[in-house]
């Protein structure tokens, strides 16, 4: 079924020749013309100016053709020419016979108008079918649109809650986050008065080692006299300090990568501890092996003094 175009405001107006063409088509399918098929023909329009110039186009191809006038019959002519004699009776029966073409005349007339009154009946129904098909039509398009205008509004509810869910969630979200920032900024303070208590031990540390330094300095250049034992001591000395130099880049390059790597201290923390550890204790083992270098200086002094007193007595 062909879609129908409900009019808005003035009705549109369409060619004639539109509504011919349209006319003409719908005869050509068999179907009744009328004016809300010639309406859904042409897509519009009013039905009863469509179907007036519909039937003014069939009145305009329709060709009037005139009676042919019947003349008198000889039987008549005859009793014409009577009639000049019995004038009485002739016009008796001729008011019967003119009052009975008057009667089969009004009798042709009367069926003519009831033809037509039929015609335009069924003309009528026609109309109502196709008015009541075409308010079929609308109807069923108007019940279509209010579906999807419900289903329209069913979305736009669902819509509008699950904005509100995750407005909800947005704010926990946010909550959350201000929480994180918190929870960092006081881990990234605590990690900062470790990373300084590391500094500081460090420190301490850097500052032990340059005394053992300045004692195995001394011990040296007390021991220089002995060429024998200062040889290995020395050697020992040397190996201990090249140990030291490396311990203390090691020491500087960790202080480094402590500073560099502030946001990871707190994963870093426990191993600066351990090496902390293993420093304290390789300088637990510096200084016990500073102590034994300097008992073995305090062991060699009195040898070197019986030495020399001995010389001294020869």
């Amino acid at each position: 079924m062909q879609t129908t175009t409900i009019p808005t405001g003035r009705p549109a107006e369409f060619a004639p020749e539109a509504i011919i063409q349209a006319g003409q088509e719908l005869r050509d399918a068999g179907r009744n013309i009328t004016g809300f098929a010639l309406r859904q023909k042409v897509g519009g329009g009013n039905p009863s100016r469509l179907k007036q110039v519909w039937d003014e186009y069939l009145a305009s191809q329709s060709v009037t053709k005139a009676e042919p006038v019947a003349e008198l019959p000889i039987e008549v002519a005859e009793e014409v020419a009577i009639v000049t004699k019995t004038l009485t009776e002739r016009l008796s029966m001729l008011a019967v016979e003119l009052n009975d073409k008057a009667v089969k005349a009004a009798e042709r007339r009367v069926a003519e108008v009831v033809r037509a009154a039929g015609d335009q009946r069924e003309q009528a129904e026609r109309e109502l079918a196709d008015a009541s098909s075409t308010v079929d039509d609308l109807e069923t398009k108007l019940n279509e649109v209010r579906a999807e205008s419900e289903a329209f509004e069913k979305r736009l509810a669902d819509a509008q809650a699950t904005s509100q869910a995750q407005a909800v969630e947005l704010a926990q979200l946010r909550e959350r986050l201000v929480l994180t920032e918190q929870t960092a900024k006081s881990a990234g303070e605590q990690h900062a008065v470790e990373l300084e208590r590391i500094r500081t031990e460090l420190a301490e540390q850097k500052k032990a080692v340059q005394s053992l330094a300045a004692e195995r300095d001394q011990g040296c250049a007390e021991l220089a006299t002995v060429k024998a034992q200062a040889a290995a001591a020395d050697k020992t000395q040397q190996e201990q300090r090249k140990r030291t130099a490396e311990e203390t880049h090691r020491m500087a390059e960790r202080l480094t990568k402590i500073e560099t790597d502030c946001d990871a201290a707190h994963k870093q923390a426990a191993t600066a501890r351990e090496e902390a550890a293993k420093l304290r204790g390789q300088l637990e083992a510096t200084q016990t092996q500073a102590a034994e270098l300097l008992q073995a200086l305090s062991s060699h002094q009195p040898t070197k003094t019986s030495r020399v007193k001995k010389t001294t007595a020869n």
